[in-house]
């Protein structure tokens, strides 16, 4: 008979930051319906950002807690704390650049709050989530949000169609995870990672059918997790839904979707498949070579076709593909022995710099974003520094930093995936990420020639108002300060253990 299990057995208390966020995006829906006037949206906004502080603060005092909650599924660690810090701050961020701009667009909803909480809460399900069902469960609650928010901006036709692609795309990812996870099931017999970890010694040695199963379960999960992160070849929804999507709802996807993904898939391969070899005596695994070959694909499309984009909003797009690559690097590198907990460490600054840097450019992008949603060619950056030269500083700050130009977050942030890719000897991936970088370049610079060397008039960008200004100079700040004191950030993650115990 099934035991129905105490509260001391679920361990709730480690949950608390995602579960206060959750049960605050509830209370947040009722509360906007029940008393919050139409023209007054604004306080949905400042409570919605009452709810992520509350879980900020509660995030800090389990900082330095570990253990695991609803009996294994779900594991509180130094990873799971530093990656909710990333999440939360973004979408502190993504509420203040939606305030004014949700006005300009005519879809001022007290449910597009609660919408960014509900997702939220599921990406912090999803970095502490220890079980193939609970890291399934987490997507959805991350993603049935974004389907809705993506196509928010009705009766506009991009929208709509942005956000039927991302659901139907979005759909198939789901359907590959699950029959992912129902393979490596069989193969294994469990859907804990532990577990998972245990049984996959045994299935080398044996060398059966059981080690293609979980060969053919892990490749149809990376499918799953891949399209989340818009990873290539599972990256076509990402140009058509970022450029469809309302402004701050690309800037919000475009980071904590990331960091979902790819905490779930470097946990995943750090925790359950680490031992999972070709041989036994084996340092590198079998999944090892299929990742980075992912990971040079993403690196060289994503900043190549970047190069022929004209509209800044598509150009971020493939910018964020090129940059999952990056962060791929990092993921391929955990395959070999030894090299996990680094590789979890780079993949946690490189997503913090990415956080920072992409939400600035976004927060700019809007400024100069027109009421219809126009107004976003690489063209409308001409004179910006004539015009906005605050503005125009800014953005090309955040150009260098997305570019990997020293003294920015994103030099650090390369630095360490880099590091993590030639400890694991990945050389021929690292040469890539080299050149790719250099192409990147061109279409990053080519932002701030138009904005400083072209002549123009420039943009009066009417988007900036205070509530977009105190985002962006919350992102300038951080792109700056993690540039300039890298040590603030490795602080908080030099301790990250993620790696099994047997392979560390």
């Amino acid at each position: 008979m099934f035991e129905v299990p105490s509260f001391a057995d679920l361990n709730l208390w480690l949950t608390a930051p995602a579960t206060v966020l959750a049960l605050g995006a509830c209370l947040l829906l009722l509360v906007d319906i029940l008393f919050i006037p139409a023209d007054r949206k604004v306080t949905t906004a400042w409570l919605a950002i009452g709810v992520i502080a509350v879980s900020f603060v509660v995030n800090l005092f389990t900082f330095n807690e570990s253990g695991s909650a609803f009996l294994g599924m779900f594991v509180a660690d130094g990873f799971t704390s530093v990656a909710n810090v990333i999440i939360l701050v973004s979408a502190f961020i993504s509420v203040l650049l939606s305030i004014d701009y949700v006005k300009r667009a005519q879809i001022e909803r007290g449910e597009f709050y609660s919408l960014i909480l509900f997702s939220v809460s599921g990406m912090m399900f999803m970095v502490s989530a220890n079980d193939l069902v609970s890291i399934f469960v987490s997507l959805e609650l991350l993603s049935i949000p974004l389907y809705i928010l993506a196509a928010f901006r009705v009766p506009d036709v991009r929208s709509e169609e942005s956000g039927m692609k991302y659901f139907i795309l979005g759909a198939f990812a789901s359907a590959f995870f699950v029959y992912g996870s129902a393979l490596v099931f069989g193969a294994t017999g469990h859907t804990g990672l532990p577990e998972i970890f245990q049984s996959v010694e045994g299935i080398v040695a044996d060398g059966g059918s059981a080690g293609v199963l979980l060969l053919l379960g892990a490749g149809l999960i990376l499918v799953g997790l891949g399209f989340k992160v818009a990873v290539v070849p599972f990256h076509m929804w990402t140009p058509d839904v970022y450029e469809g999507a309302p402004t701050p709802v690309t800037a919000f996807m475009s980071v904590g979707a990331k960091v979902g993904g790819f905490a779930a898939l470097i946990r995943l391969v750090a925790v359950a498949l680490p031992t999972f070899v070709l041989a036994e005596g084996d340092t590198v695994t079998v999944w090892q070579q299929a990742f980075w070959l992912v990971a040079a694909a993403t690196l060289i499309l994503g900043n190549f076709v970047a190069v022929a984009q004209t509209n800044v909003k598509r150009m971020l797009a493939y910018s964020s593909i090129a940059h999952a690559g990056y962060i791929m690097m990092a993921v391929a590198a955990a395959g070999t022995a030894g090299v996990a907990d680094a590789a979890a460490q780079a993949t946690l600054l490189y997503l913090l710099a990415y956080m920072f840097t992409n939400l600035g450019a976004f927060g700019v992008a809007l400024s100069i974003e027109k009421d219809d949603g126009s107004g976003t060619s690489i063209e409308d950056f001409v004179g910006l520094a004539k015009s906005r030269p605050r503005l125009a500083l800014m953005m090309a700050v955040f150009m260098l930093s997305l570019t990997g130009i020293p003294l920015t977050a994103g030099f650090v942030g390369k630095w360490f995936v880099f590091k993590a890719a030639l400890d694991a000897n990945l050389i021929p991936l690292a040469i890539i990420g080299v050149l790719t970088s250099v192409v990147s370049a061109f279409y990053y610079l080519r932002i701030i020639v138009n904005m400083y060397l072209r002549d123009g008039e420039g943009d009066r960008a009417e988007g900036a108002t205070e509530y977009v200004n105190w985002a962006v100079y919350v992102a300038f700040a951080g792109t700056l300060v993690m540039g300039i004191l890298p040590v603030l950030a490795t602080n908080l993650t030099d301790a990250i253990t993620i790696a099994s115990t047997a392979v560390r």
